[in-house]
């Protein structure tokens, strides 16, 4: 069984994919890397907020997505900067509820939100967090 908190033994992607027990997880990676010709970066997080092992997404050196494995989902950190925000708030109206609530939620810091969403399938929720993902990337 794979531990999240054991940061001398690195995960490999299918490992993860076992811990989180939902065949979404590998969906979205395989979407992710199919959109954006990228690769998974799987790192250990020291921050007291979300320690353990995550999954990241980088394209030309931009963080387009963080992931944080749970048991049977997972949650999605997109970067709402400076550049994102008047995109991502006009397509906001249009968008789940609950993503709208996550976004009136997340408290504004140095000029970005930080947007930590569940995804448990592949509806409307799954869909917005790719539009905002797009966002990030042209910006």
């Amino acid at each position: 069984m794979l531990d999240l908190l054991n940061k001398d033994s690195a995960p490999v992607l299918e490992e993860i994919a076992q811990y989180i027990r939902n065949p979404l997880f590998m969906q979205f990676c395989t979407q992710l890397k199919q959109k954006y010709q990228c690769m998974e970066k799987i790192e250990f997080s020291s921050c007291s907020w979300e320690k353990g092992w995550n999954v990241k997404f980088k394209k030309s050196g931009k963080t387009l997505c963080t992931i944080y494995p749970r048991e049977g989902y997972f949650t999605v950190m997109t970067v709402i900067g400076k550049k994102e925000k008047d995109a991502a708030e006009a397509i906001l109206p249009e968008c789940d509820a609950g993503l709208q609530e996550i976004y009136a939620q997340t408290k504004e810091g140095n000029g970005q939100k930080w947007l930590m969403t569940d995804l448990e399938d592949d509806g409307q929720l799954y869909r917005d967090i790719f539009r905002l993902i797009e966002i990030r990337r042209k910006s």
